[in-house]
């Protein structure tokens, strides 16, 4: 990705002035001081300088588990800088994230007292199994917690909103930020003389205009497991659907129906073979390699593909904006992905105080430098995130947090039967990407077997 190109998408002008203001409209407040620390200082005074004793936990072993992830990748190589901060040992076992995924509630399940600290999606399943601490209580007690030092008010209003369940309380940390992003190969659209798509009729008619032997012309996720489900929402979204709406399932709808309907003829018409099997490191990878020219997927891919030693196509990408159906804006899907700690850790206090330091001002510049989004203004507005994430990427997926509705993807990964029901919703999905039934019959069928399994 050129550092001085124009923004591929005309809603999109790249300026600092601009990019300031995206933060503003994705919900970030700008403090009307911010220090001006860098990555460069050093980070172990900066901590200090909080009102709190980081070595009363001295000789306490905390477990962290997650998915192998931007997340995972840029707080690992930090984590002797928070041992020799607090004296507390870390242990890490990361996965690849589907393995992580049904791995853990299994775990949680059991009562087992580790992990201490876990990456988490499912926030409803775990809230209403118990296996999620409460935080509210860590967060105000002030030998854990300086508020004035954390500065809550530099994070994203999405994170801020986020991790707040229907009473108020927390049960976990955002500790990412993320949005469905529109991905570029611009040689490939340029050879067959193609417009950047911004309609979701615009994306179809250019998916099959640049497909060719060695190169889909789209690339999404369709594997029919809920992991995959992100993408698809955002087209269900920005149709005017929902997937979940006064505990019902609410994806038969005719919205819901049309949004699939042209999910499965984009990815049937011109997506790469054996798609129904794809998941996010399929889309990364086609892209990466140059073997599809669109993908639809996380913002967080954008340090991969601007990584010369992982990216064929770093001068040939491009990021924009989610596609719209006529008439009607935006919906991508969002989310933050959460860090919770065990209800059963024996080590609750350790834990979080590891989450505050995670999550502080100075620990997300260095991961920012790194390329993660993190869920700080002062990061997302650093030089050190804009030259690893790129400008343009970063501008990207700021419009497309601000085009998203809370609310409704919190509505469904809240639920607490989340999980049966992207199951659910996918298998819907993959069946009309598969050509194995209309969008109005599997949309159907997902919604009784989802409705079902709510009613338990």
């Amino acid at each position: 990705m050129a550092q001085g190109e124009k923004s591929l998408n005309r809603q999109m002008p790249a300026s600092r002035r601009s990019f300031v203001k995206g933060l503003g409209a994705a919900g970030a407040v700008l403090p009307a001081m911010m220090p001006r620390w860098s990555v460069a200082q050093d980070a172990a005074a900066i901590h200090t300088s909080a009102a709190i004793d980081w070595k009363q936990f001295a000789g306490q072993t905390i477990a962290l588990s997650g998915a192998i992830h931007p997340w995972s990748a840029a707080i690992t190589p930090l984590l002797p800088e928070f041992t020799i901060l607090t004296g507390i040992n870390i242990t890490t076992d990361f996965q690849l994230e589907t393995t992580y995924l049904g791995a853990l509630p299994i775990r949680l399940a059991r009562g087992s007292s580790t992990p201490d600290v876990f990456m988490f999606t499912t926030y409803g399943q775990g809230i209403s199994n118990g296996w999620l601490e409460p935080l509210n209580g860590y967060y105000s007690n002030r030998s854990l917690t300086d508020p004035t030092w954390y500065d809550e008010s530099d994070l994203l209003k999405t994170a801020r909103a986020f991790p707040l369940w229907s009473d108020g309380e927390r049960y976990a940390v955002p500790i990412t930020s993320e949005a469905m992003t529109l991905f570029i190969n611009r040689d490939a659209l340029a050879a067959k003389d193609q417009p950047i798509p911004q309609t979701f009729e615009e994306l179809l008619v250019t998916a099959k205009a640049v497909k060719a032997n060695a190169m889909s012309g789209i690339a999404m996720r369709a594997q029919a497991s809920g992991n995959s489900s992100p993408p698809a929402m955002g087209f269900l979204f920005s149709y005017g659907g929902a997937m979940v709406e006064h505990n019902r399932v609410a994806f038969a709808s005719p919205e819901a129906i049309a949004a699939v309907e042209m999910y499965g003829r984009l990815l049937s018409q011109a997506g790469p073979a054996g798609v129904g099997s794809y998941e996010w490191y399929n889309v990364l990878d086609d892209f990466l390699q140059g073997r599809t020219a669109m993908a639809i997927d996380s913002s967080n891919f954008a340090t991969d593909i601007s990584n010369p030693a992982k990216s064929r196509v770093v001068k040939q990408a491009g990021f924009a904006t989610f596609p719209h159906l006529a008439g009607r804006g935006p919906v991508p899907f969002m989310s933050h992905w959460q860090a919770c700690i065990n209800s059963k850790s024996r080590n609750k206090r350790a834990a979080f105080l590891f989450l505050l330091w995670a999550t502080s001002r100075a620990t997300s510049l260095k991961t920012a430098a790194a390329g993660l989004a993190t869920t700080r203004v002062s990061a997302w507005s650093s030089e050190g995130f804009k030259k690893a994430f790129g400008s343009q990427a970063a501008e990207a997926a700021l419009t497309n947090l601000q085009n998203a509705d809370v609310d409704r993807a919190k509505a469904i990964l809240f639920h607490p039967q989340s999980r049966p029901i992207l199951d659910a919703f996918m298998i819907g999905v993959n069946e009309v990407v598969n050509g194995a039934k209309s969008a109005k019959d599997a949309m159907t069928g997902a919604a009784e077997r989802a409705n079902a399994a709510i009613r338990g």
